[in-house]
């Protein structure tokens, strides 16, 4: 199955909006890889180099969430950058991680990204609160491999 397969194009537009709204609320900059090109499964510094070729370490204060979804293996690793593993408690990203299986194991890959979204743009609030000066830095929209 190939990025542009696993999700609709209109399942892609509610991913971006669920980015957006999450980072309302937020200084955090989170998003989403889709690959389909790896045919073993990802390692977590595999999806550590994604992090870095896509952008995500171009944040002034080093808070990017990224979600790299394995969709040949309906994998899925959610990696954050330094300013925000420095300060978020080692079980932060558990619940988010279920919220998002729980959807992934009815086959709602979309709902379940969603879900995961809004659920880190609250949680990271209290760590990187939005602020009325907050530049969006990195793209909302979904990258792909």
């Amino acid at each position: 199955m190939t990025a542009e397969e696993f999700l609709s194009p209109v399942q892609e537009k509610k991913l971006v909006s669920a980015i957006k709204e999450a980072e309302k609320n937020t200084s955090g900059e989170i998003r989403v890889h889709l690959e389909s090109k790896k045919t073993e499964k990802p390692s977590i510094p595999y999806v550590w180099e994604v992090f870095k070729q896509i952008g995500m370490t171009n944040t002034k204060a080093s808070n990017g969430v990224l979600f790299y979804v394995d969709v040949n293996h309906r994998t899925l690793i959610i990696v954050a950058d330094q300013g925000i593993n420095a300060v978020v408690p080692d079980n932060f990203w558990q619940d988010v991680n279920q919220t998002v299986l729980k959807y992934f194991k009815k086959g709602q890959y979309a709902e379940g990204l969603a879900q995961g979204i809004l659920l880190v743009g609250q949680k990271l609030k209290k760590y990187f609160p939005y602020q009325t000066d907050d530049i969006n830095e990195l793209p909302d929209e979904i990258s792909k491999n």
